[in-house]
């Protein structure tokens, strides 16, 4: 498994969602309640995504041992 490679794209996609975090912190148009309303997907996503990838870290990091690598 390239482990570095499914890393590299989620740091892609993470990087995607900071720039929407921004774009929604810089809208002067919306009050605390919508931003923090557009905030909660966001932040849920990111957590989601490293979560993901500890997860594969895991799997790939026992994978080796029981391969004795």
């Amino acid at each position: 498994m390239n482990v570095a490679f499914i890393e590299a794209k989620l740091d892609e996609i993470i990087k995607e969602l900071e720039k929407e975090v921004m774009t929604v912190l810089m809208d002067e148009s919306l009050d605390k309640k919508q931003t923090n309303l557009h905030m909660k997907p966001l932040t849920s996503t990111k957590q989601i995504l490293v979560n993901a990838l500890d997860s594969i870290k895991m799997v790939d990091r026992l994978g080796r041992e029981a391969l004795g690598e």
